[in-house]
């Protein structure tokens, strides 16, 4: 197929883009440089341009738990724009086939864990997030109801919290990282925000890249689908595998004033092996030191 990846040269799509051109498709990852997704005009514009076969949007204002509380009608109009025009634009062009990547931001605060897919719908997402889950929301909403009423092919894949080479973003695991490495500078102590004891969800990026490109190729269904481990991480427990990693000596302290949005987080991606045989290979056990390898060498 010839695929474009919106988002094709940041964190994610950097792997997206390689595995596709891997699996021998041919692929165009214009940059936010280039088209103003969040209007229309460009939107199709771009796709005129690229001619695609079918598009991956990745691209997104993202963010931690603090640019989504310091501007979240930003992260809620633009996440909302880009997609709903992109898409808009894909079908009226007749672009085969559209994969929106969401987030598990999107599941409801007190959503079961592991969660399933049918959990969507069945409350608010944490007040945090809101906004930019709302905004990804209303894109598969739009897939579904294109599907219905123009048979149009759009498929909605849902990772998990992402980390991995090339991870710079502000991320929970790469920020932790971060502070770890300024503390080590400095000799001192490392404060991290919340509690300790929320739960995360941790996917390798380069499979969940893998996921997305399986769902483009095999998966032909408007209903979402995760792309998770189904394993919960305390951070307290993530916070000491990076210090014992790292060979950090100091204290780690805790500040339960600050956000750590929801309690518990792991998504149940059994849908995924049943509908498209795809299932995480890499542990946090495994990645964690290729990821601390990888931020060693950009600071050599």
């Amino acid at each position: 197929m010839r695929v474009t990846v919106t988002g094709g040269k940041g964190f994610l799509g950097r792997h997206v883009v390689a595995q596709l051109i891997e699996r021998g498709h041919e692929v165009t990852a214009p940059s936010s440089k280039d088209y103003d997704l969040r209007s229309g005009v460009e939107a199709g514009d771009m796709l005129l341009d690229s001619k695609p076969d079918a598009v991956v949007h990745l691209a997104a204002r993202v963010g931690g738990i603090g640019d989504n509380v310091s501007a979240p009608g930003t992260f809620l109009y633009e996440n909302a724009m880009m997609g709903l025009q992109l898409m808009d634009s894909a079908r009226r062009l007749g672009v085969s086939k559209f994969l929106t990547v969401g987030t598990a931001c999107m599941y409801p605060e007190d959503a079961p864990v592991p969660t399933t897919e049918t959990s969507l719908w069945t409350g608010p997402p944490a007040k945090d997030t809101a906004p930019y889950a709302q905004a990804k929301t209303i894109v598969l909403e739009q897939g579904q109801a294109y599907a219905e009423q123009y048979d149009f092919n759009a498929v909605f894949v849902i990772p998990t919290n992402l980390y991995g080479p090339g991870d710079h973003t502000s991320h929970v695991l790469p920020q932790i990282v971060a502070k770890f490495m300024e503390a080590i500078d400095v000799d001192d102590d490392v404060l991290l925000w919340g509690s300790g004891s929320a739960t995360r969800d941790f996917l390798y990026v380069e499979d969940a890249a893998a996921g997305i490109v399986a769902a483009l190729e095999n998966y032909n269904d408007p209903a979402p689908v995760n792309l998770g481990t189904g394993q919960e991480t305390p951070i307290y427990a993530l916070a000491s595998a990076i210090a014992w990693e790292l060979g950090f000596q100091g204290r780690i302290h805790w500040d339960p004033l600050r956000p750590e949005g929801v309690m518990r987080r792991a998504l149940n991606s059994s849908r995924a092996y049943q509908q498209f045989g795809w299932r995480y290979t890499t542990s946090l056990r495994q990645g964690l030191p290729q990821y601390l390898n990888w931020i060693a060498k950009e600071n050599t």
